[in-house]
């Protein structure tokens, strides 16, 4: 029999999984099929799209409660996870997932390395499930995340780094969900995804922040280093109830101008390249078109922008603003249109940009917690500007 007649590797009659596992993976498949048939399609006018929009708006403007929520009600389990791992700390940490888990692990790639001391690598679950898990062994910590915590892929990768003798943490909203019961140790994140996703990724990198503070801290970390990245941390709730109320109405005026484009463009560096593929998530989601997430020096490899394409440039103040600088200029050069998200103070982008969106000052590594709202708002209002328009039309 080939691989070609299992559904995944891991049915394969060379499974490392045991039968239980095979089970579990068996079931899952199943179900996902289902749900792939249950998706809404591209018309312009589907309600089912139209509702999962609306929907996503509320969530967006829940982010700092649910954030909060999440933070208080897994201290304890946050600092005895923590606690734990500085006991019998890990060589090595893969994190993964899927779509946007997958872009939460790289947003927190930076402050879990600075907590762990060790390179954390984030890997998309098919990746790490059927190729790149040789170095996988009992000194190995993988990280996974799924909202529904039943994402096949996801729960493939927990499952081969179980049978690998790797340690496994996962992170869900679903308590009681497949990925939850069979992790070694788990972490509940306190937010909806009725909508696209929005809140349950913030959430869930607000979580992962956590435990990167809680790591250094009993690693014997520096207290005045934990501190202040503590107190970020505790400020940011306010800070995206700021930035939605402070920027919203300009936000909106800009997806009007931009709603009959077919393809948008979103660039960061560093963890701020997980904001951009936030936006494209999103606009792919929310709308019928294509979007797309661009590193910051890949842009400069490619022609990466035409003439007109709408481009969002994630500049925090940090060490990617130099290239982002670049990158502004560049698109300039090619006609396209510039909307920056910098830092309050810095006028780097001002003659560069169509617009710039100025926000509130902070550590470059948790920056994506903030500086990603622009972006879901974007995407949220460009959609329901197409859908007003194609009421219109539809007469």
């Amino acid at each position: 029999m080939s691989l070609a007649d299992h559904a995944t590797p891991l049915l394969a009659p060379d499974s490392p999984l045991d039968a239980r596992s095979r089970d579990i993976v068996r079931a899952l498949f199943e179900k996902e099929a289902a749900r792939i048939k249950a998706l809404p399609n591209d018309d312009p006018l589907n309600p089912i799209r139209r509702r999962r929009v609306e929907i996503t708006r509320t969530e967006i403007e829940g982010q700092p409660e649910r954030l909060r929520t999440t933070l208080e009600t897994q201290r304890d389990a946050v600092a005895a996870i923590a606690a734990s791992l500085a006991r019998r700390p890990p060589k090595r940490i893969y994190l993964t997932g899927c779509g946007d888990s997958y872009a939460v692990m790289v947003a927190a790639r930076v402050l879990l390395e600075e907590g762990f001391g060790v390179a954390c690598e984030p890997m998309q679950a098919l990746d790490l499930a059927y190729y790149f898990h040789a170095p996988i062994d009992a000194d190995t910590l993988v990280v996974t995340l799924s909202s529904t915590g039943t994402t096949t892929r996801t729960v493939e990768a927990m499952l081969r780094a179980r049978a690998l003798g790797a340690r496994t943490l996962a992170l869900s909203n679903t308590p009681g969900s497949t990925l939850m019961v069979e992790s070694d140790e788990a972490l509940l994140i306190h937010a909806e995804r009725k909508g696209w996703p929005t809140q349950a990724s913030t959430a869930a990198f607000g979580l992962l922040a956590a435990l990167a503070i809680a790591v250094l801290a009993a690693r014997g970390g520096d207290p005045a280093r934990v501190d202040a990245l503590t107190r970020a941390l505790d400020a940011v709730p306010d800070q995206i109830a700021a930035v939605i109320a402070r920027h919203e109405a300009e936000i909106a005026t800009i997806a009007a101008r931009e709603a009959e484009r077919s393809i948008y463009l979103f660039c960061g560096g560093g963890p701020s390249f997980a904001s951009a593929f936030f936006g494209a998530a999103k606009i792919k989601e929310c709308t019928p078109d294509h979007a797309l997430a661009i590193p910051l020096e890949e842009y400069h490899h490619y022609q990466s922008q035409k003439r007109g394409d709408p481009l969002w440039l994630i500049a925090p103040a940090g060490l990617s603003v130099p290239r982002a600088r670049d990158t502004a200029e560049e698109g300039r050069r090619a006609g396209g249109t510039i909307y920056t998200v910098a830092t309050e103070g810095d006028p780097t982008f001002d003659a560069l940009s169509d617009a710039v969106l100025f926000l509130p000052p902070m550590l470059e590594r948790l920056a994506p917690l903030v500086y990603t709202v622009p972006v879901q708002l974007f995407a949220y209002h460009v959609a329901m500007t197409k859908f007003a328009r194609a009421d219109e039309a539809a007469g």
